[in-house]
């Protein structure tokens, strides 16, 4: 029996794909989509990253006759997938602003003879009079629109020029076109198909769940040391941690290099050729960590991240899914750690501030839904699929590849009180999303409230007794459950289900989880601090009563008070970490390599001895060592004081207090560093003074300043007290 016209289509892809790719098999949708380009219908592909999206018009542009045109938004994208096409030996080329005149020229005779398959294009270069006449001379295939999100003014990366893509295409004839996104709600997907008006497309959607990913969201405390301990139980391993700014991204790659991380940044700022070459370090394996903004990664094909962390929040669960989607994508393991804090919300609500109104109204919902990511106690994988209109079965949940569902939250009675938010809903005429069902529910008199006369009615005010915040979780756990849906015409509006009525008129029993409450978890996380696994100090207890020990002998030697050589928590420290190089000790707080040099060598000497008695593996991968360049101002300070510069001009000179001098001051002297202020001393307080506090000091048991207050019985001001302190340690300790 002779083959279909479909099976020779079929049969001819799967030869090219073996041929040209080396891939024997197609994955999920890969095949149908491909058959309806090759139809040639309009096609629309949403598809999570890591699934094979760009392969989904490759192919199909390689068997074509002609030159499909692939629209992207960054120039990195297209260099990176220019260069993986012509490895596998299909003449791909890009047309940007990259090029010169010469090279321009080149790609256009590629295009008009045929030799090129595939040539990606910015929506700018396509608005140019030249480019859309050379287009009009050319065969073209198809036209294939990446990240095509960035058509919605709701998706996370709207870029105006995309709107005007349909209207240039027009211009190049009737040519079937390809819309591919890894991240579109309902609404972006609805936008997309309207903007390019192809709501005939075959529509293609692969399930968003990334089976493999591990996710977590940590508060924001003390991140540099959570991520030097994190990298380095990864050791080895390629990730990429995102920042918002481009000083952040700077700034965190040069601290991860002194901490022996091989780390480089990239951002927009960067001269194109360093980028280029970090980028392509990052590809290589010639560093381990990129530190980025959002302008690394889209289209990147590096199938080996291993964990993507999010050091600042995103601005989207859009964004964040995205950034995410770039771990793992070889299908083995993925970790996925942000570090939230309220106070990133608040930063990025003010970058809204001056966008147009309905602009900065889109912002905030998308702000307020990853707000709600970060602290729900839900399943996280359920929320994210949720978002994106996916239904997820929790008989599907692998056990702990979630912070929540690795450590279930606690649970609460919630059936009165999802009744009342049902209500709210349904009497509110289904037209309102949840912090505007929250106010009715918590009885908040506002304009909103008073036009639409919601005060009225008999449920306002019935959860008075109740914050936003909890509300906010019973609405947003209805509609995770499917209670609710989201109405996709108007963004924010929740809908009651067929379920949502049933249970109002046939109630049961519900018990929902409770939020995260990251304050709580901060002071849970410094409880674990303090307790080790076995109930006593996180710290070696039998080190440190060694080096208490040791500190005595020598102060008494010296006569001096044993804070003067190294304070109670240089000595935890030091229990905790076993520092066995001048190096390693001069990283530890309030130490420094001036400390070291007077009073370090017994102490190694005593943990060298130790370590080496009891078989520890030192732990030098928790000491956190901090940037040289980090602090402009202590060297700043330093100088000053070396030329007698009175204290008063120092704190003119750089903005700042007396308190944050005498901060830093203080810093500098914990740290080994000799400061001779008599200059300014003699000046401010009389000798007398000067020698009793001294005298105070040089017997005391701490050099805490509350109890110097207690201790001296003439009245002294703190300045005063703390400018001696600095003296007697700059002559004594330092």
């Amino acid at each position: 029996m002779s083959e279909t016209l479909a099976e020779v289509v079929s049969s001819h892809l799967k030869a090219k794909l073996k041929e040209v790719f080396g891939f024997s098999a197609f994955r999920g949708n890969q095949e149908a989509v491909m058959n309806s380009i090759l139809e040639g219908k309009n096609t629309f592909v949403i598809m999570p990253t890591g699934a094979g999206k760009s392969l989904c018009y490759q192919l199909p542009a390689i068997v074509s006759d002609g030159t499909a045109i692939v629209i992207s938004p960054l120039i990195a994208l297209m260099k990176n997938q220019v260069d993986q096409l012509n490895a596998f030996g299909i003449n791909a080329q890009f047309l940007n602003s990259t090029l010169n005149k010469s090279e321009m020229n080149r790609v256009k005779k590629e295009v008009l003879s045929g030799e090129c398959k595939l040539l990606y294009v910015a929506p700018e270069s396509l608005t140019k009079d030249e480019n859309i006449l050379f287009l009009n001379n050319a065969k073209l295939s198809f036209v294939a629109i990446d990240e095509a999100h960035c058509i919605s003014e709701w998706g996370h990366d709207f870029r105006p020029e995309y709107r005007r893509i349909k209207y240039i295409i027009d211009q190049l004839g009737n040519l079937p076109i390809i819309a591919l996104t890894a991240t579109a709600t309902p609404k972006v997907q609805e936008d997309i198909l309207k903007n390019l008006e192809i709501e005939d497309a075959n529509i293609y959607r692969s399930s968003f769940n990334r089976k493999n990913l591990y996710y977590e969201v940590k508060p924001k405390v003390n991140v540099n040391k959570a991520l030097i301990k994190f990298i380095k139980n990864h050791k080895g391993k390629s990730g990429i941690i995102y920042c918002l700014s481009r000083k952040k991204v700077e700034e965190l790659a040069e601290f991860l290099r002194v901490n022996d991380i091989k780390a480089l940044p990239y951002h927009a700022g960067l001269d194109s050729h360093v980028r280029e070459n970090n980028q392509d370090a990052f590809l290589n394996e010639q560093a381990d960590v990129i530190v980025a903004t959002i302008a690394f990664g889209m289209g990147i094909d590096k199938p080996d991240v291993r964990f993507v962390i999010h050091y600042d929040a995103p601005k989207s669960l859009e964004g964040y899914y995205q950034e995410t989607g770039r771990a793992g994508r070889d299908g083995l393991e993925g970790n996925c750690v942000m570090f939230f804090s309220e106070n990133d919300i608040i930063k990025l609500e003010k970058f809204n501030k001056d966008k147009a109104v309905t602009e900065r109204e889109n912002a905030k919902y998308l702000l307020e839904e990853m707000t709600a990511f970060a602290e729900t106690g839900l399943c996280r994988r359920k929320f994210i699929l949720n978002y994106f209109g996916e239904v997820y079965d929790e008989a599907e949940c692998k056990p702990g590849m979630c912070d929540n569902c690795r450590h279930p939250r606690e649970r609460f009675e919630a059936t009165e009180d999802a009744k009342f938010a049902i209500r709210a809903a349904l009497d509110t005429d289904q037209r309102f999303g949840i912090s505007h069902l929250s106010d009715v529910l918590m009885g908040v008199m506002n304009d909103y409230v008073e036009s639409y006369h919601h005060d009225k009615l008999d449920i306002f005010g019935a959860g008075k007794e109740k914050d936003a915040k909890y509300w906010n979780t019973i609405l947003r756990q209805l509609a995770v459950n499917g209670f609710f849906e989201k109405e996709i015409e108007n963004y924010g509006v929740i809908k009651v289900t067929e379920k949502g009525t049933a249970f109002l008129e046939n109630p049961y029993e519900l018990r929902f989880v409770k939020d995260h409450d990251f304050e709580a978890d901060l002071l849970e996380d410094e409880k674990d601090d303090q307790v080790g696994s076995a109930g006593g100090k996180s710290y070696d207890d039998a080190l440190f009563e060694l080096l208490k020990g040791l500190r005595k002998k020598i102060a008494k030697e010296r006569n001096l008070p044993p804070y003067v050589i190294f304070q109670d928590p240089s000595l935890e420290e030091m229990a905790t970490t076993y520092p066995t190089s001048p190096e390693e000790m001069a990283q530890i707080n309030g130490v420094g390599m001036g400390k070291v040099q007077k009073f370090g060598k017994p102490f190694l000497e005593l943990i060298t001895h130790y370590v080496t008695e009891n078989e520890i593996e030192t732990a030098a991968d928790v000491v956190v060592k901090t940037a040289v360049n980090k602090s402009k101002l202590k060297i700043f300070v330093i100088q000053q004081i070396d030329r007698k510069v009175d204290l008063d001009d120092i704190c003119s000179q750089k903005s700042i207090s007396m308190d944050e001098l005498l901060q830093e001051m203080e810093h500098i002297c914990y740290s080994g560093t000799k400061l001779n202020i008599d200059y300014y001393i003699d000046h401010i307080i009389e000798e007398d003074r000067q020698q009793q506090i001294y005298d105070y000091f040089l017997g005391a048991l701490t050099d805490h300043i509350g109890t110097a207050f207690k201790e001296l019985e003439e009245e002294f001001t703190e300045e005063e007290l703390r400018l001696m302190r600095i003296k007697f340690l700059s002559e004594y300790a330092n």
